[in-house]
């Protein structure tokens, strides 16, 4: 082990490349090498504003937290298993992990999410009991995907997404990509897909999306409803939202049939204005998702079985030492997914 080269955000717009202790895993960890860590919208977020909501960046923290890596000692021992890593781990046995939805307790760590450190380092410590053994034909690339993955898994299975299900998914980002791609493998017949960006729209068409459809900010949401309506032949049973922007939100009441389903993934503002007595008059339910739980398994069989190709989404791969040149050119909105290479003596994906 020569080195810890990590990626610190010190505060706004603070981003250093510096060395970290390599941490002692206790009892129940694992020292991982990391490998691949994709860059997420939420990091440079921190970078740009120095919080999220409620979490404001008060001390220097480690990015990161869509990984993957080589576990190199269990406690005292070694080992050499490739794993992803599920960032959210609670931190007590509270209500809401017996219930099985520990993604809600108030209480869990999160890989870069003030307080807590991420995992954009050469070595990272992390439990065991979160760490999921990579299938052989399962690229590293592929395990630090499966972040993102999640979100789109848990949003179907929040929405009920299911064989013959029609969707519409309202942004074409890295989330609504993979959207898209869990709803066309778990059944979906048809599923539409919206963005302001005619080039992102290109690449939901590759993936599989039916109908992309170019929005504008000047159109109005009735009307952006009524175009998907017209394009699907009906209105979709589902519409998951990715963007967080009001209009948004707005369009997925409206354009959602009668009886069905618009699932909140996209975070904007703390208030917005939605037409919820549309939505109620019509029995539209309208579901929150924060982040995933129990998704990791189902996102690996996926990969492993080939029912879903996450491959085409990584764009851009840097060096770790390169994370400036990485983190701009996810600012800048260029390509879909910008993966930092971890380990300086195997750059593969």
């Amino acid at each position: 082990m020569e080195d810890n080269l990590s990626v610190v955000l010190h505060a706004q717009g603070d981003l250093r490349l510096e060395e970290r202790p390599i941490p002692e895993p206790g009892p129940n960890d694992v020292l991982l090498r990391m490998h691949s860590v994709g860059i997420c919208g939420s990091d440079v977020h921190y970078w740009q504003h120095g919080r999220i909501g409620d979490f404001v960046v008060r001390r220097p923290m480690v990015l990161g937290h869509e990984a993957a890596g080589r576990v190199v000692r269990v406690g005292s021992e070694s080992a050499r298993d490739r794993v992803a890593v599920e960032p959210g781990v609670p931190r007590e046995m509270d209500e809401f992990f017996k219930g099985g939805r520990y993604n809600l307790s108030p209480t869990i760590f999160f890989c870069a999410t003030p307080p807590d450190d991420g995992n954009l380092c050469r070595y990272y410590k992390h439990s065991a009991n979160f760490c999921y053994k990579l299938p052989d034909n399962v690229t590293f690339e592929e395990g630090a995907l499966i972040e993102p993955l999640s979100v789109g898994i848990y949003a179907c299975r929040r929405a009920g997404v299911t064989l013959g299900t029609t969707v519409l998914v309202c942004g074409s980002g890295p989330i609504g990509l993979v959207c898209l791609l869990v709803a066309k493998a778990m059944g979906a017949s048809q599923v539409a897909i919206t963005d302001l960006s005619s080039e992102r729209l290109k690449m939901a068409k590759q993936l599989g999306a039916d109908f992309p459809l170019v929005v504008s900010r000047e159109d109005s949401a009735q009307e952006v409803a009524q175009r998907v309506e017209g394009m699907m032949g009906n209105q979709p049973h589902v519409t998951i939202e990715c963007t967080g922007a009001e209009s948004s939100m707005q369009t997925a009441i409206y354009a959602t049939r009668s009886g069905g389903v618009v699932v909140l993934v996209g975070l904007g503002a703390e208030m917005a204005s939605v037409p919820l007595l549309n939505a109620a008059v019509r029995e539209v339910d309208i579901r929150g998702v924060f982040r995933y739980c129990n998704t990791w398994p189902m996102a690996i069989a996926m990969l492993a079985s080939g029912k879903v190709n996450v491959k085409p989404l990584v764009t851009h791969r840097f060096p770790l030492e390169e994370a400036a040149q990485a983190f701009e050119t996810t600012r800048k909105g260029e390509g879909v997914k910008v993966m930092l290479k971890c380990d300086k003596n195997d750059q593969e994906p």
